[in-house]
């Protein structure tokens, strides 16, 4: 789990002295950072032995709500269990006027072994596998949100880069415009100041396809919890800076209906034990020169993309990103240098030979969609899957819908999946599964103004 060591704690506070309070970072099962700060005194308490707090926190809906349906025995009553700070998260907070700091952290039981409703946790049971076979993942993430103005009104609004020489905003789309950088320069660099500050790897940072949406990707690390860890506190820090310069960031998956939504794609590279890419077929004249390894990991993402969809897509909002013509896959399809497929293969060489995963929102648990991608990938090479013709460089595809697009329909594959609870544990599906119905139920009973601008009037 990779706890941090009171040693951690003085030497952070030996270069921060002014250090008043820290707040302790608790993801949920939604990727929600929950939070409660303590005040110095308790520092070290922390560092040392933990801090206890009630297990319902990590698996609290959207709304911040536990779900009755919950009825584990040792959830009952919502007990307490232990919090520990994760190793290396420990960090100053820039964005604030207050001397305090933060960390990320998990939760175990009383006893130190690791909760299974932490999906944290949930990543590191299914790294297990891909351990066992002496394999060893090498990841990165990408992710896309937009700016949005800091108003009065009920609807947000996009927050845009000017005309050049007007106080007009841009409209219409733009990719990659050295304008929409510049418009926002102190705000991408104050992030970039803030990822330096918090360990978090920030690499490239371009305007997306949609006004007011950027994306921001972050350097590949060889462990994939890590990896989760930095995306995570990333996102935290757009948000935090963003409230900073008067704005506010969203990683909803669709804010606006008339541009593309938001996707969090994940680059995926396996070695083995002598740190050869498994992926990379050194022998072979094609183009791409992949293994039957790649192939059989393509496969096993594939075959269980459906199964993984509450997990790539885990909110009612989701799935109006889910749409022909807004670069959000709807198959799962593959292909070597082609940006419409679900799995693309990017131009690479032997050691960066890599898959693209393409399929979640930027609204996923980044745990989560780890752990579904390493369940796929095991599955596909254990089973030796079959993921079809791989389509070429160029052509034009046939957007054909062959994944869930609505949620109760994804939530009914997750849960008939014979695959995904030997890897993410039969407890814990069956935790997600009633915690993210439970939500879907509540979404489905609300009546919206548009049942009324629809049907008021005319019922």
């Amino acid at each position: 789990m990779n706890i941090a060591n009171e040693s951690e704690l003085d030497k952070f506070i030996k270069q921060y002295p002014d250090t008043k309070m820290m707040e302790i970072l608790m993801p949920d099962m939604n990727g929600i950072i929950r939070c409660k700060r303590i005040p110095r005194e308790e520092f070290s308490t922390f560092f040392c032995h933990g801090v206890k707090g009630p297990a319902s926190t990590t698996l609290l809906n959207v709304r911040g709500e536990f779900c009755d349906e919950v009825d584990f025995a040792n959830l009952e009553g919502d007990p307490d269990k232990l919090i520990y700070p994760i190793a290396g998260t420990l960090a100053p907070i820039s964005w604030l006027k207050s001397d305090t700091a933060q960390v990320l952290a998990t939760f175990t039981e009383l006893d130190g072994s690791p909760a299974l409703f932490d999906a944290r946790n949930i990543l590191y049971k299914a790294l297990l596998p891909l351990q066992a076979k002496g394999l060893s993942p090498a990841v990165a993430t990408e992710l896309e949100f937009y700016l949005i103005k800091s108003g009065d009104g009920p609807l947000p609004e996009l927050f845009l880069a000017k005309i050049p020489g007007t106080n007009v905003d841009q409209s219409g789309t733009q990719y990659a415009m050295p304008e929409d950088l510049w418009d926002n320069d102190q705000f991408l660099e104050d992030v970039r100041l803030a990822c330096e500050l918090q360990n978090v790897p920030m690499t490239t940072v371009h305007s997306e396809f949609s006004p007011g949406q950027f994306e921001i990707n972050l350097h590949h690390v060889g462990n994939p919890v890590t990896a989760c860890d930095h995306a995570i506190l990333l996102k935290r820090i757009i948000k935090g800076v963003a409230r900073q310069h008067g704005m506010a960031a969203t990683f909803m998956a669709k804010p606006f209906a008339d541009i593309p939504g938001s996707g969090l794609h994940v680059h995926f590279s396996l070695y083995d034990s002598e740190g050869r890419n498994v992926f990379f077929e050194a022998n072979s004249l094609e183009i791409p020169a992949i293994s039957d390894t790649f192939r059989h990991a393509i496969g096993g993402l594939a075959e269980t993309m459906s199964d993984a969809m509450a997990i790539f897509a885990p909110n009612a909002n989701s799935y109006r990103r889910l749409i022909p013509g807004n670069f959000a896959p709807l198959t799962p399809n593959w292909g070597y240098n082609h940006r419409d497929v679900a799995l693309r293969i990017p131009v690479s060489g032997e050691k960066d030979c890599r898959i693209e995963h393409r399929v979640a929102g930027a609204d996923a648990n980044p745990y989560l969609v780890m752990a579904a991608l390493v369940a796929g990938i095991h599955h596909g090479i254990c089973q030796g899957c079959d993921p079809g013709e791989m389509i070429p460089e160029g052509v034009e595809i046939d957007e054909v819908i062959t994944l869930p697009r609505i949620w109760s329909a994804a939530l009914d594959e997750f849960d008939s999946s014979a695959v995904l609870p030997q890897y993410l544990g039969e407890d814990y599906c069956r935790l997600f599964g009633t915690v993210r119905r439970g939500e879907c139920e509540q979404f489905a009973a609300q009546v919206s103004n548009i049942d009324y601008d629809w049907y008021l009037r005319s019922m």
